[in-house]
């Protein structure tokens, strides 16, 4: 993959592409809190070959630090100059966790530049699915998370979203170059900014809800099943999997995206 960046208002940000120019679909996977790019070796191991494929550090992870002044409006503006820079018209989003809310933002601000979203281990946008007790919640994970020593919060973290000891490993070696400062740090901005940026939105493209069986981080799995209760998304629900579903069974989740790809581009050709 080709190694970018490009210059935002808070910051360098970085990304990486590989780009078919004999195939139309490009998909864009935008990785968790804590974590970075390299979340997704075993999807881009899968889908390289057919796919213009986009992976990026969002801002204040990874090699896109330090950066100022993050929110979720300005990491959908980052995307969006990313895919104008690359000259990419659509693309299918895949937002993993944390990584569904820039995805999210983005979608709301240009919807026509998705062709779909899957929804990955992650929790909708939209005012009506969180109680108060729920935001509030979300403004403790960071000043509980400064109770543990550094080491033992890399692996308590680690080993919460891993089913799979290859995903504990790959989280690990996400953890390991941060300080305890920085992990707690990007826990707080990224849950104080979901709570202050979420908003109601609709979508008009596909979307597809993906979820581990054994995904016990927060009330994910409440929220995936009332995200396709009120809107009629398909839930899939992603065996021996935990939060970090793409690397505890990577064969079923490419599937998932594979078929869903396949499904939009059918439907697209009928029209």
């Amino acid at each position: 993959m080709q190694h970018k960046q490009i210059l935002a208002q808070g910051g360098d940000v970085h990304y990486w592409i590989d780009r078919k120019n004999d195939i139309v679909d490009c998909i864009v996977f935008t990785h968790g809190v804590t974590a970075d790019h390299t979340m997704f070796e075993k999807q881009i191991e899968f889908f390289s070959d057919k796919y213009t494929t986009v992976l990026w550090d969002v801002p204040m992870h990874g090699l896109s630090r330090p950066y100022q002044n993050f929110s979720y409006r300005d990491t959908a503006e980052i995307l969006h100059s990313i895919l104008r820079k690359e000259n990419i018209k659509r693309a299918v989003l895949v937002g993993m966790s944390m990584g569904g809310y820039p995805s999210q933002h983005f979608a709301a601000l240009y919807p026509e530049m998705v062709k779909g979203f899957v929804a990955l281990d992650t929790t909708p946008l939209g005012m009506q699915y969180y109680s108060k007790s729920d935001l509030w919640w979300l403004k403790k994970v960071a000043p509980m998370a400064r109770w543990f020593p550094a080491n033992i919060l890399r692996k308590s973290m680690a080993w919460s979203i891993s089913k799979t000891y290859y995903s504990y490993q790959k989280m690990m070696s996400m953890l390991e170059p941060l300080s305890k400062t920085e992990i707690i740090e990007q826990m707080r901005i990224a849950y104080e900014e979901f709570v202050y940026e979420n908003k109601n939105v609709k979508f008009q493209f596909p979307v597809l809800i993906l979820v581990g069986d054994k995904d016990h981080t927060g009330k994910v799995k409440i929220y995936c099943r009332e995200w396709a209760k009120q809107t009629g998304y398909p839930l899939h629900i992603i065996k021996n999997a935990k939060h970090f579903a793409n690397g505890d069974n990577s064969e079923q989740v490419n599937f998932e995206i594979e078929q869903f790809i396949r499904v939009i581009n059918n439907s697209d050709k009928q029209q």
